[in-house]
């Protein structure tokens, strides 16, 4: 009996070194990784490659924080509502079976079939160009699956004592989603949020037929019916992603690789904060919603 107890605490703890090297190798990986890309980029920086203009590459950043906004702006409502019928109202059965197997197989999707999709569907079906709307729309599609999922499992990892005793207060279920389980899911949907942005961050291939390889933007321009405003979803937006791609395989510039270096630099430190931003959002939420910090 002591002889197997002393077996099973000698695995545990022969198991713990295990993981903890394992979380140990992939943090130094990150780390190697960060240095590496920063290191290249910065090592002959010129702020010149920050303007917003044809020389630099502020068009293209903000092109992609306005792309991934209206992503999220569409898959996180349609997202959240899909896991919220999946894990409360859709019930046991062919049906259920049937929409879980249709999610998991889109999430699977390579994205450059997801791009050829919406270049057929958002550009020439309804014979529009190129756009930010029809981008943010593929990307939506490639974030759907990813939202959903994350907002079911979080909602089905709630305790039942959070439901039995909003409805044994005589809230209906909806205001016991809305107000009782949802707050405590916030945590986790914004995970699920985090790594759809981070997605979108850095999609190229979906976003390569449907937002296009090219960028005018004048600044100075704020008529949304205007092709040249910044504002314009459906105006052509070559983001970051796009740009590093062009700058390593097109780009006939003299200094296209230190373009495509410091553009790496630069999404690499906007997914980071964006990540920071948000975790700091969500714990905000959390502490609002659920009386935490009280």
């Amino acid at each position: 009996m002591k002889g197997n107890r002393h077996s099973a605490k000698m695995m545990d703890r022969f198991m713990t070194v295990v993981l903890y090297l394992v979380a140990g190798f992939f943090l130094l990986l990150l780390g190697a990784f960060t240095v590496y890309i920063l290191f290249k980029a910065f090592r002959e920086f010129d702020i010149g490659l920050l303007a917003f203009n044809e020389n630099g590459i502020g068009d293209q950043l903000f092109n992609t924080v306005y792309l991934v906004f209206l992503a999220l702006l569409i898959s996180v409502p349609f997202g959240v509502a899909a896991g919220i019928y999946m894990a409360e109202y859709a019930k046991q059965g062919r049906l259920s079976s049937f929409v879980r197997t249709c999610i998991e197989t889109l999430s699977s999707l390579p994205s450059i079939v997801v791009g050829l999709f919406g270049y057929l569907v958002f550009v020439v079906m309804t014979h529009s160009q190129w756009s930010l709307m029809a981008g943010a729309l593929a990307v939506s599609i490639l974030s759907l699956p990813l939202i959903t999922t994350v907002t079911e499992d979080a909602l089905h990892a709630v305790a039942d004592e959070y439901r039995e005793g909003s409805l044994a207060l005589g809230a209906t279920q909806w205001q016991t989603i809305v107000f009782v389980l949802l707050p405590a899911c916030v945590p986790r949907i914004i995970t699920g949020i985090i790594l759809a942005a981070g997605r979108g961050f850095g999609e190229a291939a979906a976003l390569l037929y449907t937002a296009g390889m090219s960028t005018d933007i004048n600044w100075s321009n704020w008529n949304l019916s205007s092709p040249t405003s910044p504002l314009n979803p459906f105006r052509p937006g070559e983001t970051l992603a796009l740009h590093i791609w062009a700058s390593r395989t097109e780009a006939v510039a003299p200094n296209a690789a230190q373009i495509a270096d410091i553009s790496s630099a630069i999404l690499l430190i906007m997914v980071f904060l964006f990540s920071v931003i948000t975790r700091l959002i969500g714990r905000h939420l959390d502490k609002k919603m659920t009386g935490k910090g009280a």
